[in-house]
């Protein structure tokens, strides 16, 4: 780490109301207001800076995926082998990234994620654990849900939670519709989000809770946050990119890269995802990272592994949706970075003096073409396979420190 001066580039504060051309001062692993006396220079002519990306639920820790990626920050889902739902475990993954990047860890809701007993979730708190989750599923216990969020309020803890009703999804590998019946598939009603997303809301409204859906896809859905946001109610919710830029028709003839959970949605769904964005419904754009091996994806629909390879392709895929109008620069960024560190309560999402020198640099006009052979994350599983996109990591920083990039 060393003094270090970024000239000429496009500044992106997610709290501005508009990007400015400028310069970007660091000592050690801190952003500075002035140039120390000793500082290098770095020049990002026809460059964007902005905060490193912080990714709000991933699946794997996956450091070349995340730094090609410009992630810096990732919230590792307790879904691991074995689950995070003991201190030891929790502590051994917060270090497990370092020094490249920041691992921070979500405590397991119940042992083993079986929604039957609390977890030690205090204990992991003390270990490293910034958020509470119910992992892949919901808790299906009312009663349980409602101790968990409101223990996790007591300890200041947002709870991250998968919006399905598992009683009306069932084995289902898709959405109802002219999709799931042309192609033979078992589909749920859309529905079964709305049901639960409901159902947590008033949890979270009777205990004082915050409860974060980690994904949100339906129209529906956005209604019911949006009028619990308009009551107060400490709710938030995230997004990926596959889901505001994709349909259920995109499953073409069985692509088993597009299957994902949550299913991909109806158009009308996606076009409330979309609008959902522009009036703020929507908190965060996550990567939904869950890499896949070819045994797991190479399969017939039915009993391929849901999930993607997402953490390289969300930056490009998030710049889509600045270039059709539907969010700013700025706002991209407090998507992508800003919100998710305020709501995990952890340093980042910023440029201002004083915030930690986790730094992206790149280039959002460079064209390239996803090709899941050739990623740097550890599987290619993405349903973007082939896409022309522009927009790509240059250079990034994490505390300070530059990285070795592969996109560099």
């Amino acid at each position: 780490m060393t003094a270090l001066t970024i000239t000429g580039g496009t500044l992106i504060r997610p709290s501005a109301e508009d990007t400015a051309t400028g310069d970007l001062h660091i000592d050690g692993d801190t952003i500075v207001d002035t140039a120390p006396a000793d500082a290098e220079s770095l020049d990002a002519s026809r460059l964007c800076i902005a905060p490193g990306i912080v990714d709000l639920g991933v699946f794997a820790i996956d450091a070349p995926g995340f730094i090609a990626g410009g992630i810096t920050r990732a919230a590792l889902m307790p879904d691991q082998s074995p689950v995070l739902d003991q201190e030891a475990l929790v502590r051994y993954a917060a270090v497990s990234g370092k020094p490249e990047l920041w691992v921070h860890p979500l405590a397991a809701a119940t042992k083993g994620l079986e929604g039957r007993d609390l977890a030690e979730i205090g204990l992991m708190q003390r270990a490293g654990a910034v958020a509470v989750s119910t992992g892949r599923k919901r808790i299906a216990d009312a009663g349980l849900m409602h101790k968990v969020l409101a223990y996790a309020a007591a300890l200041g803890m947002i709870v991250v939670t998968n919006a399905e009703d598992e009683g009306l999804v069932g084995e289902a590998t898709a959405t109802n519709g002219e999709t799931a019946l042309r192609l033979g598939l078992a589909g749920a009603p859309a529905i079964a989000e709305a049901m639960a997303i409901a159902r947590d809301i008033m949890l979270a409204e009777d205990t004082g809770g915050h409860v974060h859906f980690r994904e949100v896809t339906t129209a529906r859905g956005f209604d019911l946050i949006r009028e619990a946001k308009r009551r107060g109610v400490k709710v938030s919710c995230g997004i990926t990119p596959a889901h505001l830029l994709l349909c259920d028709v995109d499953i073409g003839a069985y692509r088993t890269f597009a299957r994902l959970a949550p299913p991909l949605r109806s158009a009308e769904d996606r076009d409330a995802a979309k609008a959902a964005l522009g009036d703020g419904t929507i908190d965060v754009i996550c990567s939904g990272h869950d890499p896949r091996g070819a045994e797991a994806k190479r399969l017939p629909y039915a009993d391929a592994a849901p999930g993607m390879a997402g953490a390289e392709t969300l930056l490009p895929l998030s710049l889509i949706l600045v270039r059709e109008g539907l969010v700013t620069l700025p706002r991209l960024f407090e998507l992508l970075s800003a919100n998710p560190a305020r709501l995990l309560g952890v340093p980042g999402g910023s440029l201002e003096p004083g915030a930690p020198a986790d730094i992206l640099l790149f280039d959002a006009d460079k064209p390239w073409k996803i090709d899941s052979a050739r990623l740097a994350a550890a599987a290619g599983n993405t349903p973007f396979d082939g896409l022309p996109v522009q927009g790509k990591a240059v250079e990034l920083l994490k505390g300070g420190r530059r990285l070795v990039n592969p996109n560099g």
